[in-house]
């Protein structure tokens, strides 16, 4: 009876804790039928997207474009005449003749108050305030002091008589700010001051009346 009990419990315990029996392999096989298109299934199929050919069959396609003319009337590129150089004579004569309609390089010294100013023409140059100078006046410097060409030079004794620089005023302005610190020691003494000048800007337009005074002539090479 005891032996009956035990193999009982025994038999209860093992069908417990036993793992689930799996499908037999050959159960699964039975059940899976193959797969078979018929003739019209396969003539109803999509096309392939690709085509089915080789790769080195495959070859590149390229166009060339050629511009032709319309058949009423034909364009030609007409022939440029060949560039002949001038003589060197031409040349030389040319350049000499621009220079001498330009205007020879001139510059001069002059004094506008208690300073001196090297002018040329065309430039601009900042002076002391001008008083009574309006904007777009011109005026007259006649305290030319040097005039210098490329080949002479008229120095003044003190002046050059009868010269003059002619401007014309541009701008009346004030010049950038100064600072004027003031400090002393031991007094708490701090004191701060800006200051602009006033200037005027004006633009040489020419010098006149240096060719009557006698000039120095300039040597064609420096000494060494």
């Amino acid at each position: 009876m005891a032996s009956t009990l035990g193999a009982t419990a025994l038999s209860s315990v093992a069908a417990r804790f036993s793992l689930p029996r799996r499908t037999p392999i050959a159960v699964l096989s039975s059940k899976v039928r193959p797969l078979s298109l018929s003739s019209t299934e396969v003539s109803s199929s999509p096309a392939p997207l690709l085509p089915l050919r080789p790769l080195s069959t495959c070859t590149r396609v390229t166009r060339k474009w050629k511009l032709c003319a319309a058949s009423d009337g034909t364009l030609e590129p007409e022939e440029a005449p060949p560039v002949v150089p001038e003589p060197v004579e031409e040349q030389l004569a040319g350049s000499t003749a621009a220079d001498a309609a330009k205007g020879e390089d001139v510059f001069a010294v002059v004094m506008v108050g208690s300073r001196q100013y090297i002018v040329f023409p065309g430039r601009f140059i900042h002076t002391q305030r001008l008083k009574g100078a309006n904007v777009d006046d011109k005026i007259i410097l006649n305290k030319v002091l040097l005039v210098g060409t490329r080949t002479k030079a008229y120095i003044g004794q003190p002046v050059v008589t009868n010269a003059a620089v002619h401007a014309v005023v541009e701008e009346q302005g004030l010049d950038r700010k100064v600072i004027i610190f003031k400090y002393k020691k031991k007094k708490n003494y701090r004191r701060t001051i800006g200051h602009r000048q006033p200037r005027t800007r004006i633009r040489i337009t020419g010098i006149t009346g240096y060719q009557d005074f006698p000039a120095e002539t300039m040597p064609e090479t420096l000494p060494a």
